[in-house]
């Protein structure tokens, strides 16, 4: 903690002194590291949790859902990381791996609609718009999948997203009772990678502090029938 004193009219900052003694720079390496290895647990958790639960859109499990979490939108138009999961999960479909495509995502105003565009260019490549389910209220990836579970009737699922946040997804659904396969998607290593790969391990923390205390998510709502009657059409 550094120290601020006035003297004479001028500020003058202690900055805090390094121990001295061997005994208290060994303490003070030991607290750096115990903080260290805190910091890493929930990441671990995450790894560990998921470590058989990650496969691609080719050996990906049958499954009646599939999941697709949003990732943003680019003047009302999927964003080039959300494009890459909905190709995902449209490949998924065209191979008779999944039923159903559950979207998820944010419209917390009108002026923003993730769903509606995941839906759209879903379409646009060949998944029947009766089997698209939309969540319009999926604002954080642990509201995506107590929805997924407790709105949408989804028991298992494979969930689609990117490489650096399919872990926490998957680890989140099977927290919220949500049988749950990644199918992790490739992209590109530019900046938004490389901040969303440092953003998880923030969110990594989050993530064990939902798994473990289960919080409401922002809006739950009544039960809806779509995943239900979705299913139904599929099986004629």
């Amino acid at each position: 903690m550094v120290d601020k004193t006035i003297r004479g009219g001028r500020m003058k900052i202690r900055r805090p002194r390094l121990p001295r003694t061997r005994q208290g720079q060994r303490r003070l390496v030991q607290t750096v590291m115990a903080g260290c290895v805190l910091a890493l647990l929930p990441a671990t958790w995450l790894y560990v949790s998921t470590a058989d639960r990650l496969r691609t859109t080719a050996d990906a499990p049958r499954a009646e859902v599939a999941v697709v979490f949003g990732a943003g939108l680019w003047n009302g138009e999927p964003s080039p990381y959300l494009a890459h999961r909905l190709d995902a999960a449209a490949k998924l479909y065209r191979a008779g791996r999944v039923e159903v495509v559950l979207v998820t995502g944010d419209n917390s105003r009108k002026d923003y609609d993730e769903p509606d565009a995941m839906r759209a260019y879903l379409t646009q490549h060949g998944v029947p718009g009766d089997r698209i389910v939309s969540d319009y209220a999926g604002f954080d990836t642990w509201d995506s999948c107590v929805r997924a579970r407790k709105i949408f009737g989804v028991d298992r699922a494979v969930l689609v997203s990117q490489g650096f946040h399919i872990r926490r997804a998957v680890a989140l659904c099977r927290a919220a009772g949500v049988d749950s396969y990644g199918v992790g998607v490739d992209a590109k290593h530019d900046v938004t990678w490389y901040y969303g790969g440092t953003r998880e391990v923030f969110a990594a923390g989050k993530a064990v502090l939902d798994a473990v205390f289960h919080p409401d998510p922002t809006f739950l709502g009544p039960r809806e029938q779509g995943v239900t009657k979705a299913l139904a059409r599929a099986r004629g």
